[in-house]
């Protein structure tokens, strides 16, 4: 999932000149998987931070090898094409994340669910949107073969099967996330200890940039590209939003985006936008969506329930709903655009 996020923090400090033994901020970006990746450091050692980026980029395209739907040999459409055959062996990176998913998909009572990937070709979100909204007896006719529970993991083996042939698993809504948490681990490897890692809706602030916090905008769901309704100052925590203002587009006046509810195979409807923040990326990009497509009130009471997870919601309403732990911290520039 993509989102556009506004990094606030004062760039005066970037700006304002440093000699070449005091820290300022280094900025180095990439594309892979489909986004663009923003490698954001507070140092003084420029070449250390180089260094931490050719490793940090290289394990993204490393992951995009493992996990894209799109890449010949990927685990992902290794294990599809095994669907209703037989386990097939994957990477102990890719049972992590199919794991995971299976936790959230609980958490969810089934609103995270990564087969939803027998719906992709119905509806097309991708580099392949074509602004069809499809009919109701071919979106029936996939529903069948959305299912989180026939994905079985044995992690032991090393294996990965889908039980059903014609069923097919798609990482996007949790696979970005995961990456973010390896570039996280491998900047600390490097002894870098204040940055921001941003991938698409996914983004990872730790330390602080000189003497301020790392400040983070909200995006307004209706607003203009950029614009914020809120901000919170973080450190040491993930960022994830998941809005339905991203891919998408409007057909006789009804907005269509590609947060797909499994239960209907239709867009859900009673949220514009979650942010999630928590420790994981990894969790936070698959709850951002899961909570989203349970809908505003539903997910606020999940996030509540679970340990070390705040969030804050714009519900279909446009009512913001902001997580006990949280209230006090995020600062309302306005109310978001009806």
């Amino acid at each position: 999932m993509t989102l556009r996020l506004q990094w606030l923090v004062v760039m005066a400090i970037a700006a304002g000149g440093c000699a070449p033994d005091e820290p300022r901020l280094i900025v180095k970006a990439h594309r892979t998987m489909g986004s663009e990746v923003r490698v954001t450091v507070w140092t003084a050692q420029e070449s250390v931070a180089y260094d931490a980026f050719d490793a940090v980029f290289a394990e993204f395209d490393r992951l995009d090898a493992l996990l894209s739907i799109w890449k010949p040999g990927s685990d992902v459409l290794r294990i599809n094409a095994g669907a209703g055959q037989a386990p097939v062996a994957v990477s102990p990176e890719t049972i992590e994340i199919l794991q995971a998913a299976q936790r959230v998909s609980v958490w969810t009572d089934g609103k995270f669910d990564i087969t939803f990937g027998a719906l992709s070709d119905v509806w097309r979100f991708d580099h392949d949107q074509d602004n069809r909204v499809p009919g109701a007896v071919e979106i029936a006719a996939r529903l069948p073969l959305v299912d989180h529970r026939r994905v079985v993991v044995d992690a032991g083996a090393g294996t990965a099967f889908v039980e059903v042939a014609g069923m097919r698993i798609h990482l996007g809504g949790i696979g970005k996330g995961y990456a973010v948490d390896r570039a996280v681990a491998l900047l600390r490897v490097y002894g870098i200890r204040d940055f921001m890692v941003q991938f698409g809706g996914d983004l990872y602030v730790s330390g602080q940039p000189g003497d301020g916090p790392w400040r983070l905008g909200i995006n307004d769901p209706r607003g203009a590209p950029d614009e914020s309704f809120a901000t919170i100052d973080l450190r040491d925590a993930t960022f994830s939003t998941s809005g339905d203002y991203e891919r998408f587009f409007i057909a006789d006046g009804v907005r269509y985006h590609h947060l797909l509810d499994p239960e209907t195979g239709h867009p859900a409807r009673d949220s514009r936008s979650v942010t999630i923040v928590a420790a994981s990326a990894m969790v936070a990009d698959a709850l951002s969506t899961g909570v989203f497509i349970m809908g505003a009130h539903k997910g606020m009471e999940l996030v509540e329930r679970l340990p070390d997870v705040e969030a804050v919601i714009v519900s279909a309403g446009n009512e913001v709903l902001i997580s006990s732990g949280l209230r006090g911290r995020v600062q309302l520039i306005r109310a978001p655009t009806p």
